[in-house]
């Protein structure tokens, strides 16, 4: 991570491993809001401060939350390890406190020729999340 005039900048450093998927692509986003108390119905839609449609990681018109697809095996076991450039750790653009939400769907990372490519990627009903925060040390 690298420190610039006193705030921390990309890139940020997802990694980990998921277990009870379905074999195959699932989208993987940051969502707005880490609240869970209606599942992951709660956390409100991808993190998108911009009001950018929705991309891939590498596009530059995307989702702050757009993190593409993890890949499960047939073991439904997907090992994640993303490195990301928009993403931030502090500040008014912060992901800590808001939620990562996997989809039952493969992300068609906005490229589906539809309204809804351009909100979601399509990626489906969500099958998993969680609400990111930090570890006190």
């Amino acid at each position: 991570m690298k420190v610039r005039r006193g705030r921390v900048t990309a890139p940020v450093s997802i990694t980990g491993q998921i277990s009870g998927l379905g074999a195959g692509l699932h989208g993987f986003h940051v969502h707005q809001y880490g609240d869970l108390s209606q599942g992951c119905a709660s956390a409100g839609g991808h993190f998108n401060p911009f009001g950018k449609n929705h991309g891939a990681p590498s596009d530059e018109e995307r989702h702050i939350g757009d993190l593409g697809n993890i890949e499960a095996g047939q073991n439904g076991v997907a090992n994640i390890n993303i490195v990301d450039h928009q993403l931030r750790l502090c500040g008014p653009l912060s992901i800590v406190g808001r939620a990562i939400v996997i989809h039952a769907n493969q992300d068609d990372l906005g490229r589906g020729g539809n309204e809804e490519s351009l909100r979601t990627g399509n990626a489906g009903a969500r099958v998993g999340c969680c609400v990111i925060g930090a570890a006190a040390q």
